[in-house]
C-alpha cells in the first residue's frame, strides 16, 4: 500500500427514533451531508406517514420499529416521546454504542441507563438543545457552584396539556396576563412537564443537579418565543443568560433544538471542535 494513500474511517452510522418536527429536520441535514456521519434509518410511530417523508430524501433509509435500530446504527439520536427512552437508548448503550438523548428528563427516573453505558462503553449523550451557556456552567461545576436558578416562559399553547397543569387543576387557556405556573425544583419540572422542560434537566446536569437547581414557569399569552432565562452563583463567575426560540412546528419545542442536534453532529468527526 502507498505510504501517501489515506484510509478513510467508516461514517458513523446514524439512527432517528422520532420523525416529528426535529427528525425531520436532521434527516434533512444529514441527506444534505454532514462530514463523518450518514442516515442509516428511521423508527416513526406512523410508519406509513414517514415513508413517504423519508421518500422525498436523496438517499432514502429504511422506516423500521425501534427493536430493529441497534442492528443498523453507531447511533441514534431519540426525539420522541419521553416515555420510549429506555426502549431506544437501552440497546444502544448496552452494544457500547451512543445515543443522543432529547428527552432529558426521562433520564432522571432511569440513572439505571447511564449505569449501562459505563459498563458496557457506550455513552448517552445530552445535546444543549434549546439552551445555552452549558459550557460554562460545566466548567463553573469544575469549582463550586452556589446556586442556579432559571425561569421559564413560554405561550400558552407551548404548556396545554402538561401533567402538573391536569393535575394541579389549572386552567391557563383563557388568561390574559403573565401567570405563574409552577416552582420548584428541576426534577419536580421534569415530571410535571415532560414535553416541556427538558432544558431545565440539561441545565441541572451540567450544573448542581436537578434538587438543587431551582426553576420557575410561566404562562404568557403575549409571547410568541420560548424564553429561558439563567442565573449561576459560583465560587469562578456569576453570570446570566436569557435566551428567546421561536417554536417549530411542534409548539413545545423551539427550532434550535433540532438545530443543536446538528452542530453535536458535526462535532463528534470534526478536526476541530470548539467548545467544551
Amino acid at each position: 500500500m502507498n505510504a501517501m494513500t489515506q484510509i478513510r474511517p467508516r461514517p458513523l452510522r446514524v439512527a432517528l427514533a422520532g420523525y416529528g418536527a426535529v427528525g425531520i429536520r436532521v434527516a434533512e441535514a444529514l441527506d444534505a451531508g454532514i462530514p463523518g456521519c450518514e442516515l442509516t434509518a428511521i423508527a416513526a410511530r406512523d410508519k406509513a406517514k414517514a415513508a413517504r417523508r423519508v421518500a422525498e430524501l436523496r438517499y432514502p433509509v429504511p422506516v423500521v420499529d425501534i427493536a430493529d435500530l441497534e442492528g443498523l446504527a453507531d447511533l441514534v439520536i431519540e426525539c420522541a416521546p419521553a416515555a420510549l427512552v429506555r426502549e431506544i437508548v437501552q440497546p444502544f448503550v448496552t452494544a457500547g454504542k451512543k445515543a443522543i438523548v432529547l428527552s432529558a428528563g426521562a433520564l432522571l427516573g432511569q440513572e439505571e441507563l447511564v449505569d449501562l453505558a459505563r459498563q458496557h462503553g457506550g455513552q448517552i449523550i445530552v445535546p444543549t438543545g434549546a439552551l445555552l451557556g452549558l459550557d460554562a456552567v460545566a466548567a463553573a461545576a469544575e469549582g463550586q457552584i452556589h446556586s442556579v436558578r432559571m425561569t421559564t416562559r413560554k405561550p400558552v399553547r407551548g404548556l396545554l396539556g402538561a401533567p402538573y397543569l391536569e393535575q394541579n387543576n389549572i386552567d391557563i387557556s383563557g388568561i390574559t396576563a403573565p401567570l405563574r405556573i409552577f416552582q420548584g425544583t428541576a426534577r419536580e419540572a421534569a415530571a410535571g412537564f415532560p414535553a416541556n422542560l427538558n432544558v431545565a434537566v440539561a441545565l441541572s446536569l451540567a450544573g448542581i443537579g436537578p434538587d438543587q437547581t431551582q426553576l420557575e414557569i410561566w404562562a404568557d399569552p403575549a409571547l410568541t418565543r420560548n424564553t429561558h432565562s439563567i442565573e449561576v452563583e459560583s465560587d469562578s463567575a456569576r453570570f446570566t443568560m436569557t435566551i428567546e426560540n421561536l417554536p417549530s412546528d411542534n409548539p413545545k419545542t423551539g427550532k434550535i433544538t433540532a438545530l443543536s442536534v446538528i452542530a453535536c453532529l458535526r462535532k463528534i468527526s470534526a478536526p476541530l471542535r470548539v467548545g467544551t
